[in-house]
């Protein structure tokens, strides 16, 4: 199974999403507040999902598409002990517990903008 979040606001305007097979597992809305920069909303709504499909690149290649390019915006999912977490344009995949794989991706996300306390996915 594959399980993810995407933030509502992270996506580019027209962007459509939409891989088959994803349930949606639950919608909130969060205020952020003092930690949203100020190019970034303070209420995001976070999409929660899951799916039992296999195609892992693809789904990550769909993020990568629809995500917005400007402020550092990414998405990440599990996919059994693998971890993704794709940028606009960029994707990122590495087994849970892979440091140096978890690095490379917090050096992306920094070199895009995203901000230090928003890189905490968990592994």
């Amino acid at each position: 199974m594959i399980t993810g979040y995407v933030i509502g606001e992270s996506l580019r305007p027209g962007a459509v999403f939409e891989p088959r097979g994803l349930r949606l597992r639950k919608v909130s809305r969060l205020d952020v507040g003092a930690s949203a920069t100020a190019a970034q909303p303070q209420l995001w709504t976070l999409v929660e999902w899951e799916t039992d499909g296999e195609d892992v690149a693809g789904l990550a290649d769909a993020f990568a598409e629809a995500l917005e390019p400007a402020n550092g915006w990414y998405a990440d999912f599990t996919a059994g002990d693998e971890r993704v977490v794709v940028f606009a344009g960029k994707v990122f995949r590495h087994r849970r517990g892979d440091e140096a794989g978890r690095a490379e991706a917090i050096a992306y996300g920094r070199s895009v903008g995203t901000p230090e306390h928003q890189l905490d996915w968990k592994e």
